[in-house]
């Protein structure tokens, strides 16, 4: 595997509420059962709120599949989804300052060549196969449901004055129904997976996505990327993560 991550502040913003997390166990059992875990999150609800609530999610998620006695993947991802919930939910109740904090996070657990995924909110998760990408998850926004019910196109989202607006997140609400995949999905050699918080994709393509990460290493592309957001305003927080399969 060729991975690498970054995250960057971005030119606009004081404080980078971004997160991400990659993490392989230590043991080759434990490899072999868990694999790979790779998470990125986006926080908001002020700049403490929004950075506390994505520590809380990645390090919620990576503990708790870590810890998992289950032998499902993708069960002891979901797990990780409640366990972060709940703790951000918690930290709110204990400190007024934070109340109505929350984080997006996409997560995912690489066993083998078998990919499993959990999502909430609008960071996203690419698959990049020849000269395809595809999107693997779905925007929880505002826009994304202007868009599915005909309101406005596509295009017409991507400039939208309320496209920030989520409508599902860790910690809000009173349940957590993360979105997954019917099944894993299986990778090929030459593959790679892009997960990244919408700092990155709210300012740069598909195709210019496709493009670094074709023609560089994971962290040429990562790197290029993230210059490429910022030449184009930097208006949030920027954060990637790439994983490749060799």
């Amino acid at each position: 595997m060729d991975v690498a991550g970054m995250s960057d502040v971005g030119c606009q913003r004081e404080n980078n509420e971004d997160r991400f997390l990659y993490w392989e166990p230590a043991t080759a059992e434990q490899f072999e059962r868990k694999g790979r875990l790779a998470v990125v999150a986006d926080g908001m609800g002020g700049h403490e709120g929004g950075q506390e609530a994505s520590r809380i999610a990645v390090e919620a998620i990576q503990e708790t599949y870590a810890a998992s006695p289950n032998r499902d993947p993708q069960s002891s991802l979901t797990e990780g989804f409640r366990e972060a919930h709940r703790r951000i939910h918690e930290e709110a109740e204990r400190d007024a300052q934070l109340h109505g904090m929350g984080t997006t996070a996409t997560a995912i657990a690489l066993v083998g060549h078998n990919l499993y995924y959990a999502h909430l909110g609008d960071s996203r998760l690419y698959r990049l196969r020849g000269q395809e990408i595809s999107r693997l998850t779905h925007d929880h926004s505002y826009v994304s449901r202007l868009v599915e019910n005909g309101v406005i196109t596509a295009e017409e989202a991507e400039a939208h004055p309320q496209r920030n607006i989520l409508t599902a997140a860790l910690g809000v609400g009173p349940e957590v129904l993360p979105d997954l995949p019917a099944q894993a999905l299986t990778l090929e050699k030459g593959d790679a997976l892009l997960l990244c918080t919408d700092g990155l994709w709210g300012v740069v393509a598909d195709d210019e996505i496709r493009e670094a990460v074709n023609q560089n290493s994971a962290a040429d592309a990562c790197r290029n990327l993230v210059a490429l957001a910022r030449k184009r305003g930097g208006p949030d927080n920027i954060t990637v993560q790439i994983v490749r399969v060799l």
